[in-house]
């Protein structure tokens, strides 16, 4: 007889091989077809609203591994928060303006020959917009063949005419209160961009720079000591030495006052001079300097040198003004000489210093990163060029204070120097007329903070991190000398310089803007704003653009308050590290400034994606790993297990093995689920079996599903899913597949239908199917789905319209789990055994061995093992205890100690049915080659088939 027909094999349309470059596009476009998003929100109409705010990318090129990163980890989060009864509404949006986009025009015109500033602003602006559009629907189908969920028919943007209005609007309200003023202050400067940047689009680089040590003869003493002395500064940029108006000196430090008295041939320094350093850094000095011989002939604390007066180092030729000596909490001794020279036009440290003391504030460097004609020595000097290589102004001025004498010595040093994020180049620091957001009208600052301390951020360092850059941040620079983007909408007086505060003017403002898009600013005349209250011939339209930082910290207002289906303030902002200086910063400042809290009740951050070696992705190195690329080789749902399985509260990596690694962990998960789903076929609702009445095995199994759904909650309240699903995998690798399979294959394959063991084995399968489906949708959102349908094809059934099964506390039962454990220990060594003896070939399948186990009668694992069927446990055709003294060679594991195996052929016949070796096979005339079980699960299907 061909016994085949009569066992329950598995049968299931789910494949092995996954195929999901092909499978997930037909998934989405199922998804289109049921209208998922839109079924989603109609089913948690009433729910608990959960809103995570997408901080928008730059609609500027084709995804990276970084954003991908991003957006896949935001699904995970909404999608279990929707399957917990949340209403997780998502819209995704885009940052629009700003420097990347129109630097990509800029190299249009370049490439034909064209000089930008020539084109009139209203083409120039359309041109950035078109390009902008064309990238939002590029990376909108990228987004979404990564399986992320939301409102792509309804996204925002920066650059629609409604949410520039509301800019408008927001800016206004900073103008209204006072707290938007003009002033000029040194800002980071790109001459190759001829623009001010922020600090989130500045990067530190390596960098080669002079540095000088230059003296400043005193010229008002407030010490006999100081009389006909010079003290000596360090400085890293000497073209800044021509805007210099004071000197710096720690009240707290130390200062020597030393005689040269030998000076090595060639030192600018000769014997007699005296010089004033801090005396911690002497040495280095005199080193430095050439100085070979000197004596200290003073001692100073710094606060006496209050109310001396230098005279600058190249007096006499232009510089004839008093340079004081200030205190300074800044002033370091760690290299240098304890001294800093000041010029508040170079520096924010400088500013804020000269500020508080009267000090002038001279512009030296104009835009182009050229001296000003007016600057006496350097005018037309360059302290970059064009394209951010180094100019001529280092080496003019120390060729000047060479000439006077001044200059100690040089030397070239290595440092970390600050670039801009785009073109790369350095940048100088330089004052300009800009635009600023005080951080101390309203107490803005003091609200920031306590936002800061109100807010919950995962993880908690972030906290720390961006408390600590708004307890020192200067005022907020939001100007930009840029063409795209939402203007200053501020018309100035040209008699006062003071700006226009009146809510009327900046209404008609907003409304121009909000029907025409903020063109409406360069294109209308100021009488369409101005009259009747106003003569336009009495003030002046600014003509900056806002930093972009401000126009995506706007989002909330244009995003959160005016979608009837969202809320303020947002449940949770989700972003890079990098953004405690950018997005997290700005949101917070912008909100604070106009609302009084932060626009979020939590932050999380992620880290940077690097190369499998850890370095940062180059083309050069040819590292990088894109997105569409892993999507077309390997499939969404393996770049999505990457994430998941990732801890991403630190830099993440990436890279062919680590992706195999990911890959290898999805067919593990995979085949868990066509296993379920191959010995579920058939199932029937009237075969389930009450937890109560299952065997200890199957309630086991409950146990631990339990424990699961524990976990994953724990999980999604703390968006920390990598410890979770690690658990997750193994539990479908190592409890389910190499065990609980394992164990009850048998009784699937081979019981008769309504047999007590089967049937609980099969609701248990019915109910890992329910749960892990549910729990792996927000992961797999593809595969999960997939698995889904396999079992219930309805025209309306997706997985993603599920809520996670709520699991009954009775399933808990901590006894039951020790007490398995303990059983699974003893399985490992009698396992362990049994391998032993297939690699040496003594057996080829477990079922023909028969396993004697050596174990005192008290031991616990014998009383753990009461009643369990042995064989079954250990897939043996039999098994027994004995508490005979173990033989020397007896199989035995160092870490269960009292526990030794021996394994022995099994007794008997094969049944050619079951395939375990027993002595009853062949008792029956009528099945002589089957055992007595196979014989009754035959008849019944014999009889069932008549």
């Amino acid at each position: 007889m061909d016994y085949k027909a009569t066992l329950f094999l598995p049968e299931t349309p789910f494949p092995m091989k996954a195929g999901l470059p092909e499978r997930e596009p037909q998934l989405l476009a199922r998804w289109e077809g049921l209208n998922l998003y839109r079924r989603l929100r109609e089913a948690s109409r009433d729910r608990e609203p959960f809103v995570l705010h997408d901080g928008p990318p730059y609609a500027n090129g084709h995804l990276h591994i970084g954003t991908a990163l991003n957006k896949i980890l935001k699904d995970v989060i909404n999608r279990s928060q929707q399957m917990l009864g949340k209403d997780a509404n998502y819209v995704p949006g885009w940052d629009c303006h700003g420097l990347p986009i129109e630097w990509k025009i800029e190299e249009r015109y370049r490439a034909a020959g064209q000089d930008k500033d020539q084109v009139p602003i209203v083409r120039f602006r359309r041109e950035c917009r078109d390009f902008a559009a064309e990238w939002i629907d590029i990376q909108r189908e990228e987004f979404k063949r990564l399986g992320v969920v939301g409102d792509w028919e309804h996204p925002y943007s920066t650059m629609s005419f409604d949410a520039e209005a509301q800019i408008v609007r927001e800016i206004g309200k900073f103008l209204m209160n006072g707290g938007l003023y003009k002033g000029a202050k040194p800002v980071l400067w790109s001459v190759v961009e001829r623009t001010a940047l922020a600090e989130a689009e500045v990067e530190y680089h390596d960098h080669t720079s002079t540095s000088i040590d230059v003296r400043f003869e005193v010229a008002s003493a407030s010490l006999p000591a100081l009389a006909g002395a010079a003290v000596v500064i360090w400085t890293t940029t000497p073209w800044t030495i021509p805007g210099n108006r004071a000197v710096a000196y720690g009240e707290d430090v130390d200062y020597a006052v030393i005689e040269v008295v030998e000076s090595a041939s060639g030192s600018a320094c000769k014997a007699g001079d005296r010089l004033v350093v801090a005396e911690s850094l002497v040495a280095d000095f005199v080193a430095r300097a050439g100085v070979v011989g000197h004596r200290v002939i003073a001692r100073c604390k710094g606060r006496d040198l209050a109310g001396s007066v230098s005279r600058h180092p190249l007096h006499g030729q232009g510089f004839e003004f008093p340079v004081p000596l200030l205190p300074a909490e800044f002033v370091d001794v760690e290299t240098g000489t304890g001294f800093v020279h000041i010029a508040p036009g170079h520096g924010a440290d400088d500013w804020e210093l000269g500020m508080r003391h009267g000090v002038p504030v001279p512009e030296t460097v104009g835009p182009d990163g050229r001296f000003f004609d007016h600057v006496p020595l350097f005018a037309g000097r360059r302290v970059l060029t064009d394209d951010g290589k180094a100019g001529d102004a280092d080496a003019a001025v120390i060729q000047a204070l060479t000439g006077s004498g001044a200059l100690l010595a040089s030397a070239r040093l290595v440092h970390s120097y600050p670039h801009s994020w785009r073109s790369k180049a350095p940048l100088i620091f330089r004052n300009t007329p800009q635009w600023f957001i005080s951080m101390t009208t309203g107490g803005l600052r003091q609200l920031a903070l306590a936002a800061i301390d109100a807010t919950r951020f995962v993880p908690p360092s972030g906290q720390r991190r961006l408390r600590g850059m708004i307890e020192t941040r200067p005022d907020w620079c939001v100007s930009r000398q840029r063409a795209w983007g939402v203007p200053i909408t501020v018309f100035v007086k040209r008699a006062t310089g003071e700006p226009l505060r009146d809510q009327k003017v900046l209404d008609r403002i907003a409304d121009a803007v909000a029907a025409e898009g903020a063109d409406a600013w360069f294109s209308s005349p100021p009488e369409r704003f101005l009259a009747p209250e106003y003569d336009p011939a009495d003030f002046e339209a600014v003509t900056d653009i806002l930093d972009v930082w401000f126009d995506s910290g706007a989002t909330h207002s244009f995003v959160l308050e005016q979608r009837p289906d969202l809320r303020w303030p947002a449940s949770l902002y989700l972003e890079g590290t990098d953004q405690h200086r950018g997005w997290f910063h700005s949101s917070l400042l912008e909100s604070c400034g106009t609302r009084g809290r932060a626009p979020y009740e939590a932050v999380l951050t992620h880290g940077f994606v690097l190369a499998e070696d850890g370095q940062k992705m180059s083309k050069s190195l040819g590292n990088v790993v894109a997105p569409q690329q892993v999507v077309d080789r390997l499939g969404a749902d393996v770049l999505r297990l990457w994430v998941v399985g990732s801890d991403y509260s630190e830099d993440l990596r990436i890279g062919k093995d680590i992706l195999k690694q990911h890959a290898d962990v999805y067919r593990r998960l995979r085949n868990t689920l066509r296993f379920l789903l191959g010995n579920l076929a058939g199932f029937d609702p009237s075969e389930r079996v009450p937890a109560t009445e299952m065997p200890e095995l199957e309630r086991w199994v409950l146990h631990r599903l339990w424990m699961l759904d524990r976990d994953l909650r724990a999980a999604c309240d703390g968006f920390e899913f990598h410890r979770f699903f690690a658990e997750l995998h193994s539990f479908c690798a190592v409890d389910l597949s190499a065990f609980y399979f394992d164990v009850r294959k048998d009784s699937l394959y081979c019981d008769p239908r309504g047999a007590p063991t089967r049937r609980a084995a099969r609701t248990v399968l019915d109910l890992l199917f329910d749960h892990l489906t549910a729990w792996l949708a927000p992961f797999l959102c593809f595969t999960a789905e997939e698995a889904w349908l396999a079992r219930n094809p309805g025209a309306d059934e997706s997985v993603h319209l599920r809520l996670f099964p709520d699991v009954p506390e009775s399933w808990r039962d901590d006894a039951l789990a020790e007490h398995w454990d303990t059983v699974r220990t003893l399985r490992r060594v009698v396992t362990g055994a049994l391998e032993v003896e297939r690699a040496a070939k003594r057996i080829g399948s477990s079922l023909q061995a028969s396993p004697l186990i050596y174990l005192p009668v008290d031991s616990p694992f014998r009383q753990a093992t009461a009643g369990v069927d042995l064989a079954e446990l250990f897939i043996t055709s039999g098994a027994a205890f004995t508490d005979a003294p173990a033989p020397p060679d007896a199989f035995s594991l160092p870490d269960v100690p009292g526990v030794a195996v021996e394994v022995a052929p099994a007794p008997g016949s094969k049944c050619q049915r079951c395939w375990k070796v027993l002595e009853e096979v062949g008792r029956r005339r009528d099945h002589p080659d089957i055992c007595q079980r196979c014989a009754d699960a035959v008849e019944r299907h014999l009889a069932a088939a008549e």
